[in-house]
């Protein structure tokens, strides 16, 4: 298992912890290419509703990297980065996936007939996803935003 630094989410609402608990050992296994762990975490991960705080993390992060814009080929080369770093050691990597949870975090997913890749799977992606995008980033300040956007998005709608 990743030596994960013990995190301290009481500031966040209730049910909102085991979601940030568990998303943080995912990126966190994800970041030190521990697959055991990853699986571990993705198992707690995949049975929490977790899409609308790891797209909204995913949202802020992207938003945060590109403040003029956020445009196709910058979308493209968070694809094709996180796909590369992920195959090295994940060779179940789908781009598609990745391309999904990016395309849902923007708002811009299309529905269609097609079935939705099961929970473990999204929670799999998202979490190779939001590894290659938090380098360098704090994982708890970037959960914690997210939830605060959450937040003033439900008390302003």
């Amino acid at each position: 298992m990743v030596p994960v630094m013990e995190q301290n989410w009481r500031h966040l609402p209730a049910p909102a912890r085991p979601i940030a608990a568990a998303a943080s050992e995912a990126v966190a296994a994800a970041q030190a290419h521990d697959g055991d762990a990853l699986t571990a975490a993705v198992d707690d991960l995949a049975a929490l509703d977790h899409g609308l705080v790891l797209g909204t993390a995913t949202r802020l992060l992207l938003e945060d990297a590109h403040p003029d814009g956020l445009d196709g080929d910058a979308v493209r080369d968070v694809l094709e980065r996180t796909v590369r770093s992920a195959a090295a050691w994940q060779p179940d990597v789908d781009p598609h996936v990745i391309l999904l949870l990016l395309a849902g975090a923007l708002g811009v997913l299309e529905e269609d007939d097609t079935p939705p890749p099961k929970p473990d799977v999204l929670a799999r992606h998202a979490a190779l996803l939001l590894a290659e995008l938090l380098k360098g980033r704090e994982t708890k300040a970037v959960f914690t935003a997210a939830l605060v956007e959450i937040e003033r998005a439900q008390l302003n709608d």
